[in-house]
């Protein structure tokens, strides 16, 4: 099946994406009409989710040569602008990096960027169907399965990766249960997750983030699948924050925890977990959830978007070259050489 409604298009000179800041209350276009309005989307949280920002940089790199009009510095300044407007997903720096490999080799020919932007794109939604029929054997008739922050096709060029994995049983016919936290403090499970699965017509349920563990012990879960946003060449996963608790909880309890990405979104440059650069956002996300203020504002807020899971805790990484299982080290080592795993 597919979806209705793309996260992000390119058409008429413009990047035009579904504002995912004001979901579900309203159904909104934002349009990038330069480099400059693309690096605002991805600091602004107009489009996220990693595979989704590693498209929409593509189509800000071909903006800012147009922009550049050959000039060589100043598409090097916006490039590094578009590179820097958030931390941690490697799809962001590898789109961003794989464009000015393509402006050097084709000497900053505009058209030539924009193919290459749309085969980003192209690829990346290949890659999640085939990811879905890979990651879809792990779940079996009947299964219910808990997911984290959004991982559908609002955060990826289309389809989706974890939700994707998800969808694809659910179209299969395994007649699957959806339990979506709701991804404090953005809610992109509560706003863009269940918003996913309701129009795909999933069977789910909404709970509070801190209802999943008490689902996991009494044994209501049978696995867990959520996204990732950089892997490590040892095979830890930063993903949005909560996610390092419930590898825990999973771990404890012997319920199978499995992060789904392309191969894009892994790191073979770094190694270790604790050395990914994790993003810090804005105290009022967390005071003023929705523009509502919830606590006092002299208070002082810890806010990292995203935490870090050990590969002992994971017990595989789904990817469109096959599910990547211990040791992670090696088996990742395969992948980066072109091997079969």
């Amino acid at each position: 099946m597919d979806e209705n409604f793309k996260a992000l298009e390119f058409k008429n000179g413009e990047l035009v994406l579904i504002d995912q800041r004001v979901l579900p209350t309203r159904f909104e276009y934002f349009i990038c009409k330069n480099s400059k309005d693309v690096a605002f989307a991805i600091s602004d949280m107009v489009v996220r989710g990693a595979p989704a920002i590693g498209g929409c940089a593509g189509y800000g790199v071909y903006l800012a040569a147009l922009e550049a009009k050959g000039d060589r510095s100043l598409f090097l300044e916006k490039c590094q602008m578009i590179r820097s407007s958030r931390p941690t997903a490697v799809n962001l720096m590898w789109a961003v990096d794989r464009m000015m490999k393509k402006a050097e080799s084709c000497g900053y020919e505009p058209s030539k960027l924009l193919e290459e932007a749309d085969l980003i794109v192209e690829e990346d939604i290949a890659m999640n169907h085939k990811m879905a029929e890979i990651g879809s054997s792990v779940i079996r008739k009947n299964d219910v399965i808990l997911t984290h922050c959004n991982t559908g096709a609002l955060a990826t060029c289309g389809w989706g990766t974890a939700l994707g994995i998800i969808k694809k049983a659910h179209y299969d016919g395994k007649n699957i249960h959806v339990y979506a936290d709701e991804t404090r403090p953005r809610f992109q499970g509560a706003r863009l997750t269940a918003w996913e699965l309701v129009k795909a017509g999933i069977p789910s349920t909404l709970i509070p983030d801190s209802a999943a563990a008490t689902l996991i012990r009494d044994g209501k879960i049978d696995l867990v699948i959520l996204g990732a946003d950089r892997i490590t060449a040892e095979g830890d996963v930063a993903n949005k924050l909560g996610t390092f608790a419930l590898s825990v909880i999973c771990k404890q309890y012997g319920v199978p925890f499995y992060s789904a990405a392309p191969t894009s979104t892994i790191d073979f440059n770094m190694k270790k977990g604790k050395d990914i650069p994790i993003e810090q956002r804005s105290k009022d996300e967390v005071i003023r959830p929705g523009g509502v203020l919830v606590a006092p504002e002299e208070i002082d807020v810890y806010n990292p978007s995203f935490d870090v899971t050990p590969h002992q805790n994971i017990t595989g990484i789904i990817t469109e070259k096959g599910i990547i299982r211990p040791p992670f080290d090696l088996n990742i080592e395969r992948i980066k050489n072109g091997e079969s795993i």
